[in-house]
């Protein structure tokens, strides 16, 4: 319940527009002057009590501005922001409603784990709720007031919910508190209002579902507490037609909510929804994104180009004359040109077909973490998607998957049965294989020429590298023949293979060889137990290894370490192997006694012990590399380190509840990952978190 990360994906913020905005951007912009500085700041909070409500309204727009750059964020704490902007949110003026929701938006999604605590403790939870409350009232109103000015005041309120939904994420997700304040004043009833309405604002509905994500998450209390209307909205959604890639993404929000809620779901119906849930993010996975982002792109520009034609004939008919605004009820016959002098007219404006290819590549990412949730139910790691990294807990649960006898990995029994037969049915794995492919480079190219469609470029890549990461979920729960057999397999490890070499800086790219070797990892150890001969020659994996090896990265590390084990007890029981064997000892052994990461080395030395377990040609391997010495002399050593590691976990057990000291940060949590690995024996994390620390 309000689960906690030690990172967060960037969320898209609140960008004031209007006459305000002008102002907000030059106010704003004094704020990168000295950090002791915070006049800006405080002429800005002043202006918050104002008679005048477009002061306060410019005055909320240049906070919001504001609080996106980091070092003014202590003085806004030291000045009281927090208890300043909170009352606005109930303000006479929607305007002013809407921006102050809007600076506390990016205040929840800059400021990290301690503003957002912050905010609730500083109750801003009250107004907001109430917010939410008046906004759910007041559309119910609006539907029934046959006034002229219904629609444009329907819009308003919307748009107010729509930022206070997104304050009501950021802070449910940071914050346990903020969770028990939703559950407790029936948030949940309010917000499914508001995503009932999905049909007519879509944007709201995405915001709502993004919220239910997080807080149905481990949250047994509201379980407890939900009615049947709850359901019968979700399940609206789901069976509806998608009209675009934002109804696209609005389903795979919603999926994920669904199984979030699969334990309140009747027994009888649980084979029903986990088939509806697969069968859409199967048509999620269905569409090539590099596809759609060039006829997306195509489409602008072929949209842009008719625009451009129609005002210039326009502006032909009228003598190529245009007048300002204040002129016009002397001219009246004239056409209205306003000119260029807002912010927001000098910005690239967010356009339909960008808005489209941004949802389906979310769409696609958001359906494949919901995919290695369904693989990892056991899974106690916050910090799947943020960390991406073998030496977490995600390894853990896949270690822990191999049995006594022989390390042959469990049967697809601890997946549910209705999982696995949806699984396979929508052939999940083999579409998950496929967005391991590299981006189309047509569609990178497109957006390396375009500034606003450039970030689509890392989405792209996002997508790949959660593509990876779930091919290692996948494999460590269905076997080989629901996988495709051993043929599919050999194709995979081939394809991986590809995409590391085909790529000749690829050890600068942390982020795409953490998760590459994540699945190749999987893949290997798969292989390894089935006894498939891997295509991958031992050359190929020691130019991985060697780049990994020097990575900074732990995560990669810890992969690539553990490649070198699983290919080395290989070819331990092969003949001819000796050379290979002496070049991936001496690799292992100098990782274990000078990497200075304590999981590091750990694993490196159980790698050493499974290369060197067996085999005539292994034990020659460990005379000639001298392996035995080298193990005794580094004995004292790494004992030293185990021990100051306990010490350090016995010291975080101590404090970790106590105001004042840190919380354990996910390098102890590495350590307690190795304390599990030296001592099985020991099931509990000595230095478990009780919260996770700030950004």
């Amino acid at each position: 319940m309000g689960k906690s990360r030690t990172k967060r994906f960037k969320r898209p913020q609140f960008s004031p527009t209007g006459d305000c905005e002008a102002q907000a951007a030059a106010e704003a912009a004094n704020g990168t002057a000295d950090e002791e500085d915070d006049g800006p700041a405080a002429e800005l909070l002043e202006k918050l009590q104002h008679p005048s409500a477009d002061v306060r309204e410019c005055a909320c727009a240049g906070l919001a501005r504001l609080v996106q750059q980091r070092p003014v964020l202590p003085g806004l704490a030291r000045r009281d922001a927090v208890r300043r902007l909170g009352p606005l949110l109930l303000d006479p003026s929607l305007a002013v409603r809407e921006t102050a929701a809007g600076a506390l938006r990016n205040l929840s999604a800059c400021g990290g784990f301690e503003v957002c605590d912050d905010m609730v403790t500083k109750d801003v939870m009250t107004p907001l709720v109430a917010l939410l409350k008046e906004c759910s009232a007041g559309l119910d109103s609006n539907e029934m007031s046959p006034q002229e000015n219904t629609d444009q005041r329907s819009s308003a309120v919307e748009n107010i919910a729509n930022e206070a939904v997104n304050v009501l994420w950021n802070l449910c997700e940071c914050s346990s508190r903020a969770v028990s304040i939703f559950n407790k004043e029936g948030c949940m009833e309010i917000v499914l209002k508001y995503l009932s309405r999905f049909s007519t604002n879509v944007d709201l509905a995405i915001s709502v579902a993004y919220c239910l994500q997080t807080v149905t998450e481990d949250n047994p209390e509201l379980l407890q507490s939900l009615r049947a209307m709850a359901l019968h909205v979700l399940e609206s959604i789901m069976i509806s037609p998608v009209n675009s890639m934002e109804y696209l993404l609005l389903k795979a929000l919603v999926t994920g909510t669904v199984w979030n809620l699969k334990d309140i779901i009747p027994s009888k119906s649980q084979a029903e929804i986990i088939n509806a849930i697969l069968k859409t993010l199967s048509q999620v996975l269905d569409l090539d994104f590099g596809e759609t982002v060039i006829r997306m792109k195509e489409a602008e520009t072929q949209r842009l180009k008719a625009a451009a034609e129609t005002e210039e004939l326009a502006e032909r008919a009228n003598g190529g004359e245009c007048v300002e605004d204040d002129e016009m009820e002397e001219v009246p016959h004239k056409r209205k040109v306003r000119r260029k002098t807002f912010v927001s007219d000098l910005l690239p404006p967010t356009e339909k077909e960008l808005r489209e290819a941004t949802a389906l590549l979310t769409a696609q990412q958001t359906a494949l973490e919901i995919i290695v949730n369904m693989c990892c139910t056991d899974d106690p790691s916050d910090d799947e998607w943020e960390e991406l990294s073998s030496s977490d807990e995600s390894d853990a649960f896949m270690e822990s998957s191999l049995s006594e006898d022989g390390g042959q990995l469990l049967s697809p029994l601890c997946l549910s049965h209705e999982v696995h037969t949806a699984l396979t049915n929508y052939l999940i794995p083999k579409k998950v294989f496929e967005k391991t492919a590299f981006p189309n480079s047509i569609a990178v190219d497109v957006c390396s020429r375009s500034p606003t469609w450039k970030p689509l470029i890392r989405k792209m890549n996002t997508v790949q590298w959660r593509a990876l990461v779930c091919v290692q979920s996948l494999l460590s729960v269905l076997d080989v023949d629901h996988l495709g057999g051993a043929p599919a397999l050999q194709a995979l490890a081939q394809h991986l293979s590809e995409l590391i070499f085909s790529q000749p800086d690829f050890a600068k790219h942390a982020d795409f060889l953490e998760a590459v070797s994540s699945a190749l990892r999987a893949l290997l150890q798969t292989m390894a137990s089935k006894n498939i001969s891997q295509c991958m020659t031992p050359e190929q994996l020691m130019t991985l290894c060697r780049a990994g090896i020097s990575s900074s990265n732990p995560g990669v590390r810890v992969n690539v370490v553990s490649i070198l084990g699983i290919t080395g007890s290989v070819l331990a029981k092969e003949n001819g192997t000796l050379e290979t064997l002496k070049t991936i000892g001496c690799s292992l052994l100098e990782v274990a006694t000078k990497d200075p990461s304590l999981v590091v080395a750990g694993e490196a030395l159980d790698a050493l012990f499974d290369v060197f377990a067996d085999g005539q040609e292994a034990e020659r391997a460990s005379v000639q590399i001298k392996l035995l010495s080298a193990l005794k002399e580094f004995q004292p050593v790494f004992k030293m380190k185990v021990c100051n590691c306990c010490i350090i976990n016995s010291w975080d057990s101590a404090f970790s509840g106590v105001e004042g000291v840190c919380a354990p940060t996910a390098q102890c949590r590495g350590r307690c990952l190795t304390k599990r690995a030296l001592h099985p024996q020991d099931s509990e994390d000595a230095c478990q978190p009780s919260h996770s620390p700030a950004v």
